[in-house]
């Protein structure tokens, strides 16, 4: 995706249940469905951890994929997300895995 349809905006994917908007989420600061993509960018970088990946949210309507080398790549939804997680690490990155779903439940260090 280009980073003007980023902006724009398009469908929403099917595996993102947040709250409709007339307005894109950065427009509307603390809206709940911001507030539910922060949610969901947070949860994302705990399970992408173990694989040396962070994930940014951008302009409310696409992320952003990090590399602990600095590469990375725009994706629109988490579909494409984890084809591109496996694809930078050359390995599988599967978010079901037992001993990754184990660790999530461990209640989260306090920052």
């Amino acid at each position: 995706m280009c980073s003007l349809c980023g902006v724009l905006g398009g469908a929403s994917h099917w595996t993102e249940d947040l709250p409709p908007t007339d307005a894109p989420p950065a427009a509307r600061p603390g809206s709940p469905r911001l507030r539910a993509r922060q949610e969901l960018t947070r949860l994302l970088n705990r399970v992408l951890k173990p694989y040396g990946l962070t994930v940014d949210d951008w302009a409310g309507s696409a992320y952003l994929l990090r590399t602990r080398t600095g590469n990375s790549v725009l994706v629109d939804n988490l579909s494409q997300l984890w084809a591109q997680a496996e694809a930078m690490q050359r390995r599988a990155c599967d978010p079901l895995d037992a001993g990754l779903l184990a660790e999530l439940k461990r209640p989260e260090p306090i920052p």
